[in-house]
């Protein structure tokens, strides 16, 4: 069971001062040989507490505002595959709750599942990482996630943490493969959503047809850092038609397998957090991904990649818990 946040929060802020403190000493004093400065003292002693002490405060408000701050945000998405029975349809993609981030503020959970509710969404999109390294997380946030409502349910997907690769307590993959299969009984049976494991769900609407197809954690070596890579995508296309939506946790697999050689025209993802830092429009999710937030296309095919509810590090600054509400339109 993951040290609780609010133990844990207080304790690496307290880390991070400490080693702030000798890094900036360490640029002053480096600095100061360098150019040969013969400063007194006073000065550099009060910028560096100036440092210190704004980084400790940007990071207190990361831990205990910035982590719970949450957009939600639109987006009209027109192709001409969106069938006539389709125009309109609502679509809320969400991903990355990594529930222990809830288990210091379960209230904040719930506000987070009523604002998904709250944009009476015709289905639900989360695409992975439902906890981050072990299924225990799950169990105090049950009665809430069973909350979340949509007209054709929730879909979803495994990402990198739902498989325990994190995990101290697992030392083998036959382990971490009865407690991979473990959460996604959970998923179906208790919290009754649709997880995707390489297939597809199709939902229709009189003679149209909408696909969602969904594989597991598919990490693509050219770019990110690599995970596990058990996506299928072949099986999730099979006999899928009409319009397509792939569900796919690492936005990497997009340009991997989907760009020009799929006819998926919009793909969601999540995975990246954005790093769960944004710096007036930069972020350094950027450095290791091409897509890590937001929209993305090429050609008639698009990927949105949503930067999470939940944190794998209890800091937010910048890179805001997101809710994403895309409506097809018939273009």
């Amino acid at each position: 069971m993951p040290i609780k946040l609010i133990i844990a929060g207080p304790i690496i802020l307290a880390l991070l001062w400490i080693v702030s403190v000798h890094f900036v000493w360490l640029i002053v004093w480096l600095l100061g040989k360098y150019f040969q400065w013969h400063l007194t003292y006073a000065p550099w002693k009060w910028v560096t507490i100036g440092l210190v002490l704004t980084t400790w405060a940007m990071f207190a408000y990361g831990y205990f505002v910035g982590r719970f701050k949450l957009d939600v945000n639109h987006l009209k998405f027109p192709h001409q595959e969106v069938a006539a029975s389709f125009d309109g349809y609502r679509i809320v993609h969400i991903s990355d709750f990594h529930l222990s981030t809830f288990q210091d503020s379960p209230k904040q959970l719930q506000r987070f599942v009523d604002s998904v509710n709250a944009q009476n969404p015709d289905l639900i999109c989360f695409t992975g990482d439902l906890v981050s390294l072990g299924i225990g997380e799950a169990a105090p946030c049950t009665e809430t996630l069973k909350q979340l409502r949509a007209k054709d349910g929730v879909c979803s997907v495994l990402g990198n943490h739902d498989f325990f690769i994190y995990s101290r307590e697992l030392k083998d993959w036959k382990a971490r493969e009865e407690r991979v299969e473990e959460l996604a009984n959970y998923q179906r049976n208790v919290l009754g959503w649709h997880l995707l494991r390489n297939e597809n769900l199709l939902i229709t609407r009189g003679d149209d047809t909408l696909s969602v197809l969904g594989v597991d954690n598919q990490s693509c070596k050219e770019q990110g850092f690599k995970t596990v890579a058990f996506g299928v995508l072949s099986k999730a296309m099979y006999e899928s038609s009409g319009f397509r939506v792939l569900l796919s946790h690492d936005p990497s697999h997009w340009r991997c397998e989907v760009v020009g050689q799929e006819d998926i025209p919009l793909t969601l993802s999540g995975h990246t957090h954005d790093a769960q830092l944004n710096f007036f429009g930069w972020s350094p999710a950027s450095l290791m991904f091409k897509e890590h937030a937001g929209l993305y296309t090429i050609g008639d095919q698009s990927l949105y990649v949503n930067v999470g509810l939940g944190c794998t590090f209890p800091i937010r600054i910048g890179a805001n818990a997101e809710i994403t509400v895309i409506e097809l339109v018939r273009k």
